[in-house]
C-alpha cells in the first residue's frame, strides 16, 4: 500500500503552491449505548454498539502572507450540525485563536447519516426522540471538531488545491417523484444531480494529505432498524479512500478523505424506492452505495489538473427566515413574505426510506382530533395557517414560548476558494432547489466564480427546503419545509446578495437592515435524558473482562468470528480516539492490533443482562477479509466499568483465546 501511494504521488506534477494547507481529523462518536440515534426519529432506535467510529474531517486553507486570511471546512459524521454545537465550536475557537476562526470563515457541513447518537441540539424538535438533551453527545460531538480544527491548523504547509468534477448516476434515485415532476422545468434537468465535485489537496511538490468529494445521497442505506452507531454509505466511502491512502487516523501518517454532503433533500441510495436496494441487505446497500461514491471518488481524484486559482473570500450573514419579504424578481408572484415556522402532516408521515406510522404524503387537509392534541401545545394562528398554506399545520413549532421549537435565525455565506464557491445553507435542499441556489449565484457576474457547490447541512438546521411547486405537492419534503411556500425564494434573494457583495465588497445589499443575531440556549437546556449508570458487575465468581463465549480453535478466511465478554456499561468511556475492541496478531513474538472498531470488518454491540444487579455483554464479532494473513490471532475487549458500592470509575481489559485463521 505504501508503495503504491508513493507511486501515485510522484505523478503530481510539481507546480507553484498558491496557499498554506492543513488538514485534521478526530474522533466524534457519541455514547454507544441507551441514546436515540437522529435522522429517523423513531423513538424504538437506541444505540446498543459501533458498527464503525463517526469523525470530524477539517481543511483550513490560508493565502501566504496573511495570516488573518484563511477559512476552514469541516466535514461531520452526523446527521446534522445544530446551531449550538456551532456556537460551541466557535467559543473553544476563540479561547485559543481569539478572533483567527469566526463565523463568517467557517463552514462545518454534515454528511447526514442517520447513525450518530442524538440528543445535542439546543432546539426541542431534535430532541424529542432523545428524551431531551444529551450533554454527552453534545460534548463529544463539539470537542472532536474542534480538535479537527486544531490539528489542520498545526498541520498548515504551503501547497496547493486540484479540482476535478464527473458524473455518478447509479448512487441515488429521486425519492419524491410526483413532487419534483410538479417543477416547471423538471423535463429539463435530470431527477438527481449526479455531479460530483472532488479537491485535491497536497502539500510540497507530491504529498498529498486530504480529498473532498461533494455528492447529494442521503446517508440512509442502513434502516431505522439499525442501532450500531454508524456513519452509513458516507462513511464506507471515506473508510476506503483513506485506507487505500494508508491512513494511520492517530500515528503521523494521516490522510484525510471526506465525502461531504450537498442538495439530498429527495435523495435516496435506497434505489428500490422502498427503503432497500441496490444490495440483498441493508449491509450489502451501504456497501455497494459507499463503494460506488469512493470509485467515482478516485477516478476524480487521479485525473485532476485544474489548480484552484485566485484569493479567498466569505461572505456571511444571519437572516431571520420567519419573516423575509422577498421581492418578485424570486417569487415571481409579487413581493412575498415567508412564515413562522410550521410542520405539516406529511412530516410525520416519513419517506420511502423509513415510514412513519400515522400519516401519508400529499396529506392536504387538517384533522380535528390532531388539531385538539399538537393545538395544546403550539396552536397555530391564523395569519400562520394562511401564509403555511397549502400545507395544513400539524406542530407550528415556532409557537412556543420562551423559545420556539426550531431555530429562526439562520447562517448562509459563500466561502471563495480560488474561482470555488461554497454555498452553505443551514438546512436539507432537494436536487431542484439546491439547483436553483446555485443559478442564482452563477447568475450574479464579478464574482470571480467558475465553479459552485451547495454546502448542505452547514453551521445551523432547519429542515427541509423545496421548490415553491414541490412545496404546493405537500410530499414529506414540503411538509418539513418550515418558513412556508417562499422558503426557498428567501434563500435565494439572501444569496444573490451575498453573491453581489462578493463581487463588490463596497455595496451592501442589506443597507438599513439591521443583521439579527441568533439565540445562543447553551445555559437554557432542560436534561430530561435520564439513565445514569448505576454501576457495573459480573456475576458471582465471574469478572468483568471475562469471556462468556469464547472463539473456536480454527476460522477460514471469510467466516464470521464471535466472542462475548463480561463487560461494563460504554457511557462511562466513550473510547475517543481509541476502540472497544481489537483484532491482534501474534507475529515476531508479540501482539499486534490489526483491526477496531472503527473498521468495517467489526462490530461492537453493547447488550444489558440485568439492570438491577449491573450486568452486561460485549460482543465482538469480526468478519475476517478475504486477504487476511494466515496466522495466529485473538479478539481483545477494553472498556471501563463503575465499580459497585465505591462507584469508582476502573479500567478493565480482556482477551479470548488464540486461534488460527487459514
Amino acid at each position: 500500500m505504501a508503495l503504491f501511494c508513493l507511486c501515485l504521488v510522484q505523478t503530481t506534477m510539481a507546480v507553484e503552491n498558491n496557499y498554506q494547507v492543513g488538514v485534521g481529523i478526530y474522533d466524534i462518536t457519541g455514547p454507544a449505548a441507551e441514546v436515540n440515534l437522529f435522522g429517523y426519529a423513531s423513538s424504538d432506535q437506541f444505540s446498543t454498539g459501533i458498527r464503525d467510529r463517526q469523525w470530524s474531517r477539517a481543511f483550513v486553507i490560508a493565502e501566504p502572507g496573511s495570516e488573518e486570511n484563511r477559512v476552514v471546512f469541516v466535514s461531520v459524521d452526523q446527521g446534522a450540525v445544530f446551531q449550538g454545537v456551532t456556537q460551541g465550536v466557535l467559543k473553544k475557537l476563540k479561547a485559543r485563536y481569539g478572533n483567527l476562526y469566526n463565523d463568517d470563515n467557517l463552514i462545518i457541513s454534515a454528511t447526514h447519516t442517520h447513525g450518530g447518537a442524538g440528543g445535542h441540539s439546543h432546539y426541542a424538535l431534535y430532541n424529542v426522540t432523545a428524551e431531551g438533551f444529551v450533554q454527552q453527545t453534545y460534548d463529544a460531538t463539539v470537542e472532536g471538531i474542534f480538535q479537527s480544527i486544531v490539528r489542520a491548523h498545526e498541520s498548515l504547509a504551503p501547497g496547493r488545491i486540484l479540482i476535478n468534477r464527473g458524473e455518478l448516476w447509479n448512487a441515488s434515485a429521486n425519492r419524491s417523484m410526483p413532487a419534483y415532476e410538479n417543477n416547471v422545468d423538471a423535463d429539463q434537468y435530470a431527477a438527481i444531480d449526479p455531479e460530483m465535485t472532488v479537491l485535491r489537496f497536497i502539500q510540497g511538490e507530491d504529498r498529498d494529505i486530504g480529498m473532498i468529494s461533494w455528492f447529494p445521497v442521503h446517508a440512509v442505506s442502513l434502516p431505522m432498524t439499525n442501532t450500531l452507531l454508524s456513519s452509513d454509505n458516507k462513511g464506507v466511502a471515506q473508510y476506503l479512500f483513506e485506507k487505500r491512502m494508508g491512513s494511520s487516523y492517530t500515528g503521523e501518517n494521516v490522510y484525510v478523505a471526506a465525502f461531504a454532503q450537498t442538495n439530498a433533500g429527495d435523495m435516496t441510495p435506497n434505489l428500490n424506492l422502498n427503503g432497500t436496494g441496490p444490495g440483498a441487505t441493508p449491509d450489502e446497500s451501504n456497501q455497494i452505495i459507499g463503494e460506488r461514491q469512493f470509485d467515482k471518488a478516485w477516478t476524480l481524484f487521479q485525473g485532476a489538473t485544474e489548480q484552484l486559482q485566485g484569493g479567498l473570500a466569505v461572505q456571511h450573514r444571519y437572516v431571520d427566515m420567519s419573516s423575509v419579504t422577498v421581492n418578485d424578481q424570486f417569487t415571481g408572484q409579487g413581493e412575498q413574505t415567508t412564515c413562522v415556522a410550521a410542520l405539516g402532516y406529511a412530516f410525520a408521515s416519513g419517506t420511502e426510506d423509513g415510514r412513519g406510522p400515522l400519516f401519508e404524503e400529499g396529506q392536504q387537509e387538517s384533522e380535528a382530533f390532531w388539531e385538539g392534541i399538537t393545538g395544546m401545545v403550539m396552536p397555530p394562528t391564523a395569519e400562520q395557517t394562511a401564509c403555511q398554506a397549502p400545507k395544513p399545520i400539524l406542530l407550528a413549532t415556532g409557537n412556543v414560548q420562551p423559545y420556539p421549537w426550531t431555530p429562526d435565525v439562520l447562517p448562509v455565506s459563500i466561502m471563495k476558494i480560488g474561482s470555488l464557491g461554497l454555498l452553505a445553507v443551514p438546512g436539507e435542499f432537494t436536487v431542484m432547489a439546491g439547483r436553483r441556489i446555485r443559478q442564482t449565484v452563477e447568475s450574479v457576474e464579478g464574482t470571480g466564480l467558475s465553479h459552485t457547490v451547495l454546502a448542505g447541512y452547514s453551521n445551523a438546521y432547519a429542515g427541509y427546503v423545496t421548490t415553491r411547486e414541490e412545496y404546493d405537492k405537500q410530499h414529506y419534503e414540503g411538509a418539513s419545509t418550515h418558513f412556508g411556500p417562499w422558503t426557498l425564494a428567501a434563500y435565494r434573494q439572501s444569496f444573490a446578495r451575498l453573491a453581489e457583495s462578493l463581487a463588490d465588497s463596497s455595496m451592501d445589499p442589506w443597507a438599513g437592515e439591521s443583521e439579527p443575531v441568533p439565540d445562543d440556549l447553551s445555559d437554557d437546556q432542560v436534561v430530561y435524558y435520564d439513565k445514569p449508570v448505576v454501576h457495573d458487575q459480573a456475576p458471582v465468581f465471574k469478572s468483568i473482562g471475562q469471556t462468556v463465549q469464547e472463539a473456536n480453535s480454527t476460522y477460514q478466511k471469510g467466516d464470521h468470528v464471535q466472542v462475548k465478554f463480561w463487560s461494563g456499561h460504554p457511557r462511562n468511556d466513550l473510547k475517543t480516539m481509541a476502540s472497544f475492541l481489537k483484532v491482534q496478531r501474534y507475529d515476531n513474538g508479540q501482539w499486534s492490533t490489526v483491526a477496531r472498531d472503527r473498521d468495517l470488518e467489526t462490530h461492537y454491540t453493547w447488550q444489558r443482562i440485568d439492570g438491577f444487579w449491573g450486568t452486561s455483554h460485549a460482543i465482538i464479532d469480526w468478519f475476517i477479509p478475504h486477504d487476511t494473513p494466515s496466522g495466529t490471532y485473538r479478539i481483545v475487549h477494553e472498556g471501563v466499568y463503575k465499580e459497585a458500592w465505591t462507584f469508582l470509575m476502573k479500567p478493565y481489559q480482556g482477551a479470548s483465546k488464540a486461534f488460527q485463521v487459514q
